[in-house]
């Protein structure tokens, strides 16, 4: 009986690291962290464009940081100008999904037209073809190695998970200086999901408080393609 309820608790145990572990490699080609050999931090962006987008943008020109967004292909098709723009800034696009839908207990053809769409969307849009991949939710599944593979997609996960949907400007400050490390990878967010017009207000004000942070501790903000750079 004890054998047999270890043996449950170790396949359970091993099934939520592959699904969700920032390190897992079991259902697709991922990264969580870049070189530790570089003082340099890379700064994410999922679920937009959205109107506050343009804010964000500022905020980074302002301060000559790169950073790198996750777009859902259906807000780049709401805000084509937005989703040109950060192209236009320099900053890296990669793929966030078509729809922010969950991805687990979905099937391979449907997490492929997930993140197919979305590719579809994007290059449409900005031009650019992605290369980078965060899985919604950062929740992996079966099938998605292969969409992965078809689509020429490392899947990205992170370091730091700001929590800035929830969370108040100086608790997503604190979260993201104390994982300030070389070679980290921050999560946070220029929308919510699909939501039409979100409030990021917290991750702006905090934002806008991080680069100089980060600045001053000797860190170069690059996109994730540059930190994973050899």
């Amino acid at each position: 009986m004890w054998a047999a309820l270890g043996a449950a608790a170790l396949a359970t145990g091993l099934a939520t690291y592959a699904v969700r572990g920032r390190s897992s490699q079991w259902l697709g080609p991922s990264v969580w962290r870049g070189p530790r050999h570089r003082p340099e931090i890379a700064l994410t962006f999922d679920d937009g464009p959205s109107p506050a987008t343009a804010r964000l943008l500022e905020v980074l020109a302002r301060h000559g940081a790169r950073a790198t967004f996750f777009p859902c292909g259906l807000n780049v098709e709401r805000h084509p100008g937005l989703a040109c723009a950060v192209a236009a800034a320099g900053h890296q696009i990669g793929n966030h999904g078509y729809s922010h839908t969950r991805l687990w207990f979905r099937s391979p053809k449907f997490i492929y037209g997930e993140l197919e769409r979305a590719q579809r969307a994007i290059v449409a849009v900005t031009g650019v073809v992605p290369t980078l991949f965060r899985a919604p939710y950062g929740v992996r599944w079966p099938g998605l190695a292969r969409a992965q593979r078809r689509l020429n997609l490392l899947g990205v996960m992170w370091t730091v998970l700001g929590r800035d949907w929830t969370l108040p400007a100086d608790r997503i400050l604190a979260r993201l200086v104390a994982g300030a490390r070389n070679g980290a990878i921050f999560c946070l967010h220029d929308g919510r999901e699909l939501e039409m017009r979100p409030e990021i207000g917290e991750t702006l004000r905090a934002v806008e408080r991080l680069i100089p942070l980060l600045h001053d501790k000797g860190f170069r903000l690059v996109t994730v393609g540059e930190l994973l750079r050899s």
